[in-house]
């Protein structure tokens, strides 16, 4: 693993400097990053799209399997709008977009979850498997089903954290500007 983080940080994104990271990891643009709320990118950089949010005390984790080093072309690659609520842990190998893990629950390292999923309150999912698009993962016993409508939209709650967080906390800065990134030809 390299020795210092690598934290970058695009411009609209809120990211509480209480919040503990850890690793390779960018936040897009319209990300919330609440404070507690704890990213470890162990295994290889980790990417999280745009407009998510990281509720206080979840994990998002892109951990080494044993024996195995960390890698900068292992990527974990999150996708946009996706909720992590309070106190989840999601593992998970590979994220789409507009999922919601809801609190306490707990998504495994060999979980793949496409598109428009639900896990609920709770839940453990383990082992290799793939979720398909909207699926909702529930009860004690972890049934799934197909979501008879689509997730919405976390805007409204993204706009809101955006003017308030900076009110109680204070924000770690956007260190990276994709425009000028850019090599030159």
């Amino acid at each position: 693993m390299p020795s210092e983080n690598r934290i970058k940080i695009l411009p609209k994104a809120v990211v509480c400097e209480e919040s503990n990271l850890r690793g390779d990891i960018t936040f897009s643009s319209g990300c919330v990053v609440h404070p507690s709320a704890t990213v470890i990118a162990d295994a290889g950089p980790i990417i999280i799209g745009e407009n998510c949010i990281i509720e206080e005390y979840a994990t998002v984790a892109h951990r080494l399997e044993p024996g195995a080093v960390w890698d900068v072309n292992n990527i974990l690659s999150i996708g946009t709008h996706n909720v992590f609520e309070v106190g989840c842990q999601v593992e998970a190998a590979k994220i789409g977009d507009k999922n919601v893990f809801e609190s306490k629950c707990f998504v495994g390292r060999g979980v793949t979850v496409s598109s428009g999923c639900v896990v609920g309150a709770g839940i453990r999912i383990h082992g290799s498997q793939r979720l398909p698009e909207n699926t909702i993962v529930y009860g004690e016993q972890g049934l799934q089903r197909e979501a008879i409508d689509k997730q919405g939209s976390q805007t409204l709650q993204i706009d809101f954290l955006r003017k308030v967080l900076p009110n109680y906390h204070h924000l770690r800065k956007p260190n990276h500007d994709p425009k000028k990134a850019r090599s030159v030809v």
